[in-house]
């Protein structure tokens, strides 16, 4: 199993100091290699999902395993390394820096995780995105659209064992749309990488065999 949640509850304290609960999952499982798509409305804890699963977020209880390693039990410094070596995420509001290249920026996100950079491997995933032709241009000389394309490549530039992957065609025009999808899903397919993507789009979520409604097992009014 390479992910696999239990009693997961994550809250936020509200100005007036009420506690609002955003998160509260029993059981939610993905196997090795399997593709998921995640819907729900806007608000509804999508995002806050994943975050605690790659550890950015701390929840509140609970356990997050991936491949067999409790991830909230890990220290930061360990919680960073493992998501920097297993865990690969598309933002969907990019996180480019940007004064670094499209290049420069993948390039960046191998070597957080301690591996030796791969130059032409990066360039391949730019070229799979359609942006062979900009490698070397920063990402204010990008199109909302291409910023994307080079958030994709990025997560993928470390063959990850799980995906994680927040609205990543919402800002890419609709030519571009399943080149982007397809580039995603055949890179998982091809090395054995779960996926767990997060969609508004009916047309993004008709295109996976597995389909989850968040609040099928996000249950955050029966929070303790």
């Amino acid at each position: 199993m390479s992910l696999s949640i239990r009693n997961l509850q994550k809250s936020y304290t509200e100005p007036g100091g009420h506690r609002l609960p955003i998160l509260n999952v029993e059981a939610f499982d993905i196997a090795t290699g399997e593709q998921v798509v995640l819907v729900g409305s806007s608000g509804g804890g999508k995002t806050t999902l994943l975050n605690v699963i790659a550890g950015i977020t701390s929840a509140d209880s609970g356990t997050v395993t991936i491949d067999g390693v409790n991830v909230r039990s890990l220290p930061e410094a360990a919680r960073d390394r493992f998501r920097a070596e297993r865990i690969g995420y598309v933002f969907q509001t990019f996180h480019l820096l940007p004064a670094f290249s499209a290049l420069e920026n993948v390039l960046l996100g191998m070597s957080f995780s301690g591996r030796k950079t791969d130059r032409h491997h990066a360039a391949e995933l730019l070229d799979r995105v359609g942006l062979g032709h900009r490698l070397h241009h920063r990402p204010t000389k990008l199109s909302v659209g291409e910023q994307q394309r080079v958030a994709v490549a990025r997560s993928l530039a470390n063959r990850p064992s799980l995906l994680l992957a927040d609205e990543p065609t919402a800002n890419v025009d609709s030519a571009n749309q399943d080149v982007i999808l397809d580039l995603i899903r055949d890179a998982c397919s091809e090395n054995n990488v779960s996926l767990l993507m997060v969609t508004h789009s009916p047309d993004v979520a008709s295109k996976f065999d597995r389909v989850e409604k968040l609040s099928d097992f996000n249950k955050p009014e029966g929070a303790a």
